[in-house]
């Protein structure tokens, strides 16, 4: 038997991202875990990793989503951003969602609900967190950036900045399936 413990926010959003980085740090550190996974959008969730967590030892996979979701050819991070954090050492993965990318498209256009859409929603029972979760961490193993099957520490969050972390095997997009979630390092119960 294994007892471990889990930290609940009472509230979703970015007031938590300090205390979800630093947990997801300590939690790589005490299970020997080398890759972490973190949801940015802009940049500002990861360069709070990069400079004010100390995470020497773990590689730091910076996950954002594609050109062009807001305005064509655009996207939230700056370039200024997307160096620093490569000159950081991290490996940056610009990608579409692994959970909606071109279903979204097709279910906006003809309307319904199409498979990989059920997943997210299913997911997101969990918490908004926990889908963005195994979304970055399918993009990061697309990508190449982890490797399918081994443990990574995936950080997500409900809007803006973190609140979730959790320890998964992740799969690429075409096996998502076979992701395994083996723990829940922290997440809100809003």
């Amino acid at each position: 038997m294994l007892k471990e413990s889990i930290t609940y926010f009472e509230k979703k959003g970015p007031s938590n991202t300090e205390d979800t980085l630093k947990l997801a740090v300590a939690a790589a550190r005490e299970l020997n875990i080398k890759n972490i996974v973190v949801a940015t959008n802009t940049g500002d969730t990861a360069r709070m990793l990069v400079d004010h967590i100390p995470h020497e030892g773990i590689m730091i996979t910076v996950v954002t989503y594609a050109y062009g979701q807001k305005e064509p050819g655009q996207n939230p991070m700056s370039a200024e951003t997307r160096r620093y954090l490569m000159d950081k050492g991290c490996n940056l993965c610009t990608a579409a969602h692994a959970l909606s990318g071109v279903e979204r498209s097709i279910s906006t256009t003809f309307g319904g609900v199409y498979p990989v859409e059920m997943i997210a929603h299913t997911l997101r029972m969990f918490g908004q967190g926990t889908k963005v979760c195994v979304e970055i961490s399918a993009m990061a193993a697309d990508a190449g950036c982890v490797v399918s099957g081994e443990p990574v520490i995936a950080i997500g969050g409900s809007a803006k900045g973190a609140d979730t972390a959790i320890v998964l095997r992740p799969e690429v997009s075409c096996r998502v399936l076979k992701t395994k979630i083996d723990r829940v390092i922290c997440k809100p119960i809003d």
